[in-house]
């Protein structure tokens, strides 16, 4: 593993955002994620973050697409490419996700499959609280969350 950086998405990186979401199956062909879906996504107040192996020539190596309704965030196709997982990389990715949702101001909500512990209990630890009988969890309070 090289040096890793987080960054805001730019034109040309779909490619390798889409060959980490098929890696990880955060991404079917169903699902309508292609290129302008995350562009219009962005240019609507989202953000995407990419994750990347510098000295691997900045091959992608995680994801956090950020969606925004003009009421909350929606934090998505959080992922980190299996040759990269159990290096403790989420949490860097989590903490830039979470920096960018307490910049834009808006309460942030995730959705996580229950079976997925481990993503549960990263989600647990940065503040996310379980939200009832749904599979969701959310940080109501900016001021809350810890960098």
């Amino acid at each position: 593993m090289g040096q890793i950086t987080v960054r805001h998405y730019s034109e040309g990186d779909f490619t390798g955002i889409m060959e980490l979401w098929t890696a990880t199956g955060l991404s079917r062909p169903e699902r309508g994620d292609d290129e302008p879906t995350v562009e219009r996504s962005i240019a609507l107040g989202g953000a995407m973050l990419v994750m990347c192996d510098e000295e691997a020539g900045s091959k992608i190596t995680g994801t956090s697409w950020m969606t925004f309704d003009g009421r909350r965030i929606h934090l998505h196709h959080f992922g980190i490419s299996p040759a990269y997982q159990g290096r403790g990389l989420s949490h860097l990715l989590l903490k830039e996700s979470l920096r960018w949702v307490k910049e834009k101001g808006y309460q942030v909500k995730i959705e996580v499959h229950r079976t997925n512990r481990r993503a549960v209990q990263l989600y647990k630890r940065a503040g996310f609280e379980y939200l009832g009988d749904y599979d969701v969890y959310i940080i109501r309070s900016i001021q809350s969350i810890e960098l």
